[in-house]
């Protein structure tokens, strides 16, 4: 890993730390640099701009951006800056995640976030989207990643009750 992050996790409250944190734990994982903060589109829009803005020459690729209820965290850090940024609903209390998951997909054309699925899922989805990203560029990345979707494979039994697959049959390039 570099001491620069290539991925910054950013999330709206401290309470959405136990969902990003697969994220973050995937990032680690494939040896990706990433660090996270808490800003909050709606109680700290200073440090977001801050934080959004500074995120170029900090030498971050990709953002991936947590938030839930209003969820203005990702469309507004796509505002301030011209990286890729990943939305991840945040599930809330009282809708689930669906007020969310509104919020961070209907972005006004011309301020795109990639949208994810509501909570882990999406935090887990985001970092591997993030990777994907960043492997376009990074062939030792791209070959973890490969391995990664490899291994998926062949967790997968063939019919319902029987052994997983072998790696010949989960990686067919080498047959």
């Amino acid at each position: 890993m570099t001491n620069k992050p290539n991925v910054l996790v950013v999330m709206g409250s401290d309470s959405d730390f136990p969902i990003m944190s697969a994220a973050l734990k995937l990032l680690e994982e494939f040896g990706v640099a990433a660090t996270a903060r808490v800003v909050s589109a709606h109680r700290t829009p200073e440090r977001l701009r801050d934080v959004a803005t500074a995120a170029l020459a900090d030498g971050v690729q990709v953002i991936i951006a947590g938030a839930g209820g209003a969820a203005h965290l990702p469309g507004m850090m796509a505002s301030f800056c011209p990286l890729p940024v990943l939305g991840v609903p945040i599930p809330t209390k009282s809708l689930q995640g669906l007020d969310s998951l509104l919020s961070i997909v209907q972005m006004p054309r011309g301020v795109p976030v990639g949208t994810l699925a509501i909570g882990e899922a999406g935090a887990v989805n985001a970092a591997l989207l993030a990777i994907s990203i960043l492997a376009l560029h990074d062939e030792p990345l791209a070959k973890k990643l490969a391995d990664f979707r490899a291994k998926q494979t062949a967790a997968v039994p063939m019919l319902p009750g029987s052994p997983m697959l072998g790696e010949d049959e989960a990686n067919p390039k080498k047959q």
